[in-house]
């Protein structure tokens, strides 16, 4: 690590060197500003002094031509050299600040100018596209505990955004005092608001509020900063010691979290693995159990269906068979109503032949029918007992011998 501030300066050079010394600085020394030597000088007026020489020989001699032609090209040549050393190149990057007796008026943008008159020049060149680097090692900053830290290293990047500014008022030499002094407090006030135990939390920590802080202070001289960090903090050597220990045992203590993190996620890993072979082992069965269920409804469905088909036979064996008793019933029903229709048209003959019968029966009976016995008594007395036993006697043999169909009538007596 540099043990040195960086140093700022500016130097005097002539126009072919200022590139070189606003680029790379001079033995080790940040040039950001370069005073250009006056190279115009009046060496043009000598060749005009000897051009009116020979104008005077032309006019006052018979050398006139030739005089004449000398006279024309030594002012030829002033001219030139005039010209020449009128030319002002500023290097793309920087600026010119020009001045006009000693009185600075206006400020050259990058390329080609030309300062005619010999009061104009060019004060300085300044380079204003640059970001410089800055680099202020601080020795003996006490922290919160006023332990005076080993060195605290300052790194900042700043830019020139008003040459004139700079110029004017402050100056490269002097900037360089005043940055340093100005880097120093900042660091001091931060190192006294951090405790030794944590110092090297400074390494890589926020420094806007400085940035910010230097900016405000260093904004009156048209510097602006761009960039800042505490790139390196060194302890004494005794807390070097002590946080060398505690950071060996956090270094184990972070291999032993790492290692458990490991194993951790070894674990958790195989769990995972576990969980995702019984889900998959779930899901199977739950495939399994799915077309099971569905196979079932199948069986279900299909013996619903013969079931249904079954007793859809039955129904319909079921109705043929009403339907044919019905129609068997029907035909007997209508059998037997025609038969008592037969029987109903038939009758007349029936009674004529029962009729018939009955004649040829008592006529068979009257052949067969013993002959009456008849018992005469007085007329108007009633029956003698004589005859009532005389019929008593003669009335079975005549039922005997019938048919069983007599008229019932008495005979008379």
């Amino acid at each position: 690590m540099s043990r040195e501030f960086s140093k700022i300066k500016e130097s005097l050079a002539s126009w072919g060197e200022i590139r070189q010394l606003l680029r790379g600085g001079e033995q080790g020394q940040l040039v950001p500003v370069v005073i250009p030597k006056d190279r115009r000088g009046f060496a043009w007026m000598a060749l005009v002094f000897l051009a009116l020489y020979c104008a005077g020989m032309a006019a006052l001699t018979d050398l006139t031509i030739i005089a004449a032609l000398a006279a024309l090209l030594f002012l030829a040549l002033a001219l030139v050299t005039m010209w020449r050393k009128a030319i002002i190149e500023i290097e793309e990057g920087t600026t010119g600040v020009r001045s006009r007796w000693g009185a600075i008026t206006s400020t050259l943008p990058p390329g080609r100018h030309y300062l005619w008159l010999p009061w104009d020049r060019v004060d300085a060149v300044v380079d204003t596209s640059t970001e410089i680097p800055y680099s202020a090692p601080i020795v003996a900053c006490p922290t919160a505990e006023n332990v005076p830290l080993k060195s605290i290293e300052f790194f900042l990047k700043f830019r020139i955004v008003d040459p004139v500014a700079f110029v004017r008022t402050i100056g490269a030499g002097n900037f360089d005092l005043v940055l340093s002094s100005a880097v120093q407090d900042a660091i001091r006030q931060r190192s006294r608001r951090v405790h030794t135990e944590r110092a090297y939390d400074l390494r890589g920590s926020d420094v806007g509020d400085m940035q910010d802080a230097l900016n405000r202070q260093l904004g009156r001289y048209g510097v602006r900063i761009t960039g800042a960090n505490i790139p390196d903090v060194q302890l004494p050597d005794q807390y070097q010691q002590h946080l060398s220990t505690r950071e060996k045992v956090a270094k184990e203590m972070s291999a032993y979290e790492r290692e458990w993190e490991l194993t951790r996620k070894r674990r958790i890993d195989t769990l995972l693995m576990e969980i995702e072979r019984s889900k998959k082992t779930r899901d199977a069965r739950v495939v399994e159990v799915k077309a099971a269920h569905n196979t079932a409804r199948k069986d279900v469905a299909r013996m619903l269906e013969e079931q249904e088909t079954e007793a859809q036979r039955v129904t319909w064996e079921i109705e043929a068979r009403g339907r044919a008793e019905l129609t068997a019933a029907e035909n007997e029903a209508k059998a037997l109503r025609r038969l008592a229709e037969s029987y109903r048209d038939n009758r007349a003959v029936l009674q004529y032949e029962l009729a018939r019968k009955r004649l040829d029966v008592g006529a068979k009976l009257a052949e067969n029918a013993p002959q009456p016995l008849v018992v005469r008594t007085q007329q108007g007395q009633s029956d003698s007992a004589l005859s009532t036993l005389l019929l008593a006697q003669l009335l079975p043999r005549i039922s005997g011998t019938g048919s069983g169909h007599m008229n019932g009538h008495t005979p008379s007596a």
